[in-house]
């Protein structure tokens, strides 16, 4: 997936907040980083998701638990913009 289309997911997944999350992008070093890293845990867990990537069950509970501690702290930058 490109990372053009990931943005539009997050955006979906904040509503109304696309702008604000590529001004972040643009100018937050570490915001940027936790998209990064989103979208790296996105695609891993994706390729398990699809069977693309043989994983253990708790490897792919990990990999969403750590997303979702990256979703919640993007959530908490769009929210203090």
């Amino acid at each position: 997936m490109q990372e053009n289309h990931l943005d539009n997911a997050l955006a979906e997944e904040f509503a109304g907040k696309g702008e604000i999350i590529h001004k972040l992008k643009t100018t937050n070093a570490y915001f940027k980083g936790l998209m990064e890293e989103n979208h790296k845990l996105w695609v891993e867990i994706n390729n398990i998701q699809n069977e693309i990537t043989p994983a253990e069950d708790t490897v792919l509970e990990d990999l969403e638990k750590k997303r979702l501690v990256i979703l919640d702290e993007i959530g908490k930058l769009i929210a203090e913009s």
